[in-house]
């Protein structure tokens, strides 16, 4: 097997996206490989079960305030791979998350996604859906699911 020179973290900062952090910080350090975290923000669809009418504004905040969020997490997280002495880097995206994943991949030349798994099965992923398995079913590299815990 090749050396991985560049391995994915796709995160929602769930606990799942926790331990497979762990196993991406892990795999980064044994290979000497690049960490690229990746973190994808869902468009906000503007609802107002009032009158049907909603201030754009009220959107408009509603996104930066998110994305600032985002931001600050994903600091956070990049500051946790610098401390395990592992090269990272980071990226905030926005649409479907499985899309954007694949296409940040392919765009960086991953040579391995490691994801979370949040174990749903039955009824919830049915309505639910499953990103990371959107993601194996896609990805051009490959692609390591970790449960969460």
């Amino acid at each position: 097997m090749k050396r991985m020179r560049r391995i994915m973290h796709a995160t929602d900062f769930s606990s799942a996206s926790s331990s497979a952090l762990a196993k991406a910080v892990e795999l980064a350090k044994q290979n000497k490989a690049e960490l690229l975290l990746v973190h994808v923000l869902a468009a906000i669809i503007p609802y107002d079960p009032g009158d049907g009418y909603a201030d754009p504004y009220l959107y408009i905040e509603l996104e930066k305030s998110t994305r600032r969020q985002a931001q600050s997490s994903l600091e956070a997280l990049v500051q946790k791979v610098k401390r395990a002495r592992v090269k990272v880097s980071s990226l905030l995206l926005k649409g479907t998350a499985h899309d954007q994943i694949v296409r940040a991949a392919k765009n960086r030349r991953a040579d391995l996604i490691v994801i979370g798994t949040h174990g749903r099965t039955g009824i919830t992923k049915l309505f639910m859906g499953s990103v990371a398995g959107r993601v194996v079913s896609t990805a051009s590299c490959p692609v390591m699911t970790v449960r969460g815990k």
